[in-house]
């Protein structure tokens, strides 16, 4: 019998290509807005899985469990922005579809794309530098501090290449994540179908550019704290290595190829295979489904 609650392949389709095309034609002020939030959102997961992890990322015996502790925490962020109806860039690499098939146009697409990802920047930094006046990153003796420094250095020290290939493969799950949701209308079933593909790139140590909007400008806020530091170096940052942690990096060393992974990762593997995969639904479907979920 087939579950009501579960949409049939080409219908989840459908209702991609209608979400595309209406966040597509969202109004600047709604995008800013959610756009911010949706940062902020992600934001906030990734300090928490910080908070929640730090002493077992400390340990090289125990960073298995704590990447696995961090991926339990971090999985909210998307519920959040998801479930509250915010803008998430990556989330909206899926509009790709919505151009491909003629419903929206690349001026629309690539504006949607800039002003959310500008939104999601403000949002994360605005998180970042709260929390750099919070104190919290003493806790545990300045190695929530140290351990900021750490995963940010982590991040600007790789290679193009291989932050490339860390952003396909992140966004690939990401969009899965998305597109899942997307397919049940089921509360229960959104948050499980988001939290096990985001669950799988925390573990994996995937790069996500927004994440990343807040785990850098985190990690440069907190260098120019000399406790931090201290805890940093004995987490095993070198002078050299801390060096290279700027403003410059942030944008040129991770973000830039990043963010053209996630773009790749979510447009081509999700977007782009399922929709010719599963077959092009036709307009009086999309219709339906407008309908049906949008209304």
């Amino acid at each position: 019998m087939n579950d009501p609650k579960l949409l049939k392949p080409v219908e989840t389709t459908a209702l991609a290509l209608a979400i595309g095309e209406k966040k597509a034609n969202s109004s600047f002020r709604t995008l800013l807005i959610l756009g911010f939030l949706g940062g902020a959102f992600i934001a906030f997961a990734s300090q928490a899985s910080t908070m929640g992890a730090f002493n077992l990322l400390a340990l090289p015996a125990w960073y298995g469990l704590g990447k696995v502790v961090a991926g339990l925490i971090f999985g909210g962020g998307l519920v959040f922005v998801l479930m509250a109806g915010t803008e998430l860039f990556t989330g909206n690499v899926l509009i790709t579809n919505a151009w491909l098939c003629g419903r929206v146009s690349l001026y629309r697409l690539l504006r949607n794309w800039v002003i959310v990802f500008m939104a999601n920047l403000l949002g994360s930094l605005c998180i970042a530098w709260l929390l750099s006046q919070s104190g919290l990153w003493h806790s545990g003796a300045n190695l929530v501090g140290g351990m900021t420094i750490k995963l940010a250095v982590g991040k600007v020290t790789l290679t193009f290449g291989q932050a490339l290939a860390l952003g396909i493969l992140c966004n690939w799950l990401v969009c899965l994540a998305v597109w899942l949701s997307f397919s049940t209308t089921s509360t229960s079933g959104k948050i499980l179908a988001i939290y096990l593909p985001i669950f799988m790139f925390i573990v994996s140590g995937f790069e996500h550019s927004v994440a990343n909007m807040y785990y850098i400008p985190s990690g440069i806020l907190a260098a120019s704290d000399p406790s931090y530091v201290v805890q940093a170096t004995a987490l095993g940052v070198t002078p050299e290595a801390l060096a290279q942690l700027g403003w410059g990096s942030f944008f040129i060393n991770n973000l830039l190829p990043v963010s053209l992974g996630n773009i790749i990762g979510g447009a081509v593997f999700i977007g782009m295979a399922l929709m010719y995969g599963n077959g092009r639904p036709d307009e009086a479907l999309i219709q339906a489904m407008k309908e049906k979920v949008l209304k």
